[in-house]
């Protein structure tokens, strides 16, 4: 029999821990093995009991989560699961770039008979487990913002007259999931100030998350950063964020190419979605759109980059080396049709190079 998921819950509400103990163990081979109520009871119950997940909240007396999650990751990585309130503070994507696996929104600020809400997703994140490759988090493979920055300002120092020889893309279109704020912070951030093409982002994330998002990526972007409104002009030189709840596609008007945020549907698993994202980048831009698939779990992005493809565009895979999760870049290389399978850390300089046209590939 298969042993059940030892869980150690960190959360200053004695509320919130009962209540996640009880969602945690109604879900079924899951064991809640102890609790804490700041971060530095936690790390000493991380370190006693090695449990193989850890529910965090961030803001805690003593030690917050921020503080947890430098400390832990050093010492000995553990799946981290952030369940926190603040999803509208753009700090909170700190957190995943410190090597929280991902994050859940609670249904409230104050606690409430709502976090209850949480279960389906709470189980969904639980089953994605198996799948996670925390070696590559203990290997440093995602640098924090702080590692990242001084090797951007190096790289991204590109001639005008480069830029201005040519583009082979008009649009790059990066889908991700799990791992995916990390990932894309160090891919946008290579991107030049004068980088003349458009950059769509589909992550799985839920409403309310998108907008901080692209408010922390826009303060560490030289390419201006925001989340997509509906009807909006599609412009050279900016990176749009898919909004949680809704899908990004486009569409031709008099006014030229402008965004299409399409609701969610009842049959659909994934809100954004990759595929529906760079179908629509393919029946539009054609053979100018590049799509790049990084890491994540389940399929989202393979039948979009078969479409991608079948319009002449070209394709690209986060590698297994650096996937947190293999499953989405998995799932687009075995459809047979992606052109280059690259590591985390060159893919930003993977797609400069394949859009400026005399920059050595």
């Amino acid at each position: 029999m298969d042993k059940p998921l030892r869980v150690l819950i960190v959360d200053d509400s004695a509320f919130n821990r009962r209540t996640l103990t009880k969602l945690l163990e109604s879900i079924g081979r899951v064991e809640v093995v102890g609790t804490a109520s700041n971060g530095q009871e936690g790390l000493m119950q991380a370190m006693k009991l090695t449990p193989d997940l850890i529910t965090l909240d961030i803001e805690m007396p003593v030690m917050d989560g921020f503080t947890f999650l430098r400390i832990l990751m050093k010492a000995n990585p553990i799946p981290v699961l952030v369940i926190s309130s603040r999803y509208e503070d753009t700090n909170i994507f700190k957190a995943m770039e410190l090597g929280a696996i991902d994050f859940i929104p609670k249904p409230a600020h104050t606690p409430s008979m709502t976090l209850f809400n949480i279960k389906d997703e709470l189980d969904r994140k639980i089953k994605m487990l198996p799948y996670l490759k925390m070696d590559k988090i203990q290997k440093g493979i995602l640098k924090t913002l702080q590692d990242v920055q001084p090797e951007v300002k190096k790289q991204v120092q590109f001639r005008r007259s480069a830029i201005e020889t040519g583009m082979g893309f008009e649009v790059i279109a990066v889908g991700s999931s799990t791992g995916g704020p990390p990932a894309l912070s160090t891919i946008l951030s290579h991107f030049p100030e004068e980088f003349p093409v458009s950059v769509m982002v589909s992550q799985h994330m839920p409403p309310g998350f998108t907008k901080p998002f692209a408010e922390r990526l826009n303060k560490i972007c030289t390419m201006n950063v925001r989340e997509a409104g509906n009807n909006e002009e599609v412009r050279r030189g900016d990176i749009l964020i898919a909004p949680g709840g809704y899908h990004l596609c486009f569409k031709r008007t008099n006014r030229g190419i402008v965004t299409d945020l399409v609701e969610k549907r009842g049959e659909d698993r994934y809100v954004p979605s990759v595929d529906t994202m760079f179908s629509s980048c393919a029946s539009i831009w054609a053979e100018r759109a590049m799509g790049v698939v990084l890491t994540g779990m389940g399929n989202d992005g393979a039948k979009g980059v078969v479409r991608i493809k079948e319009m002449g565009g070209y394709t690209m895979a986060e590698s297994e080396e650096t996937s947190i999760v293999f499953g989405m870049p998995e799932s687009a290389i075995t459809t047979g049709k992606i052109d280059e399978v690259v590591p985390l850390y060159d893919i930003g300089m993977a797609i400069v190079k394949r859009c400026i046209a005399d920059l050595p590939h």
